[in-house]
């Protein structure tokens, strides 16, 4: 009888602490602000020719990139496996001199950056303009 008891009570301390932290972490995970932005982070590939986009991992699996130039005209399309967060290069070396569209989309969400090439000193180079 004695063992019943305590192991109820045991049962019963454990279940409120359950409780209580996945309350905790659900009230931590609320957030206003929506995360489209986190899905991407930029770096620069080695020599700086081109982008490193680091994408997160999407429900569908897939994220779709693609490049515009200025005119609307698709330069590049590409459709990344995002089951796991992975990292993909593109070079921007073969670019004119001038601006391009960015558009990465992931699971309804889409994001679009402008992307300015130039030239500095004997080499392409280029930047995110920021909005």
């Amino acid at each position: 009888m004695k063992t019943s008891i305590k192991l109820s009570a045991l049962f019963f301390v454990l279940s409120t602490i359950v409780f209580a932290a996945n309350t905790a972490s659900a009230k931590d995970n609320t957030d206003i602000n929506p995360k489209v932005k986190q899905t991407v982070s930029y770096d620069l590939l080695d020599h700086d020719r081109g982008l490193k986009l680091t994408m997160a991992k999407s429900e569908s699996g897939r994220t779709y990139v693609r490049f515009y130039s200025n005119d609307g005209q698709l330069i590049m399309k590409d459709v990344v496996n995002t089951k796991t967060a992975v990292s993909k290069g593109y070079v921007f070396s073969e670019l004119d001199l001038g601006d391009y569209n960015l558009e990465i989309a992931s699971d309804g969400k889409v994001i679009k950056e402008t992307v300015h090439v130039y030239l500095d000193g004997d080499q392409k180079s280029f930047y995110i303009a920021q909005k």
